[in-house]
């Protein structure tokens, strides 16, 4: 009876922790493609990959995860460039990528 109880508490476990990444990879996916857009460049590809994982310790002491992830934006169509951003829980902690278009005076 002690090997289910601690399977189950393993289960419980990995399943807790597949759904924080899912939902950090939801998080990062909801603000790489917000900042495409205001950036007003294209979003490719439609998703986020996580490239990073490791353990972080809190302002309050706590171990936490922080999360890396990248994405791929283009200016033109013909062009990818790579966004990466860190996300300790929910919270931003660093973001590298488009910025706001700025605009462009062609001398002739």
């Amino acid at each position: 009876m002690p090997t289910l109880l601690i399977l189950m508490i393993v289960a419980a476990m990995a399943f807790a922790f597949w759904s924080a990444g899912r939902a950090a990879a939801e998080r990062a996916e909801h603000l790489g493609r917000d900042a495409c857009r205001a950036a007003g460049v294209q979003w490719l590809d439609q998703t986020v990959h996580a490239s990073g994982l490791r353990l972080h310790r809190g302002e309050d002491g706590r171990l936490g995860f922080e999360r890396s992830f990248r994405f791929e934006y283009s200016y033109d169509g013909s062009d990818r460039h790579i966004g990466k951003l860190v996300l300790r829980g929910e919270r931003l902690v660093s973001f590298v990528g488009p910025t706001r278009a700025a605009n462009v005076i062609e001398l002739h």
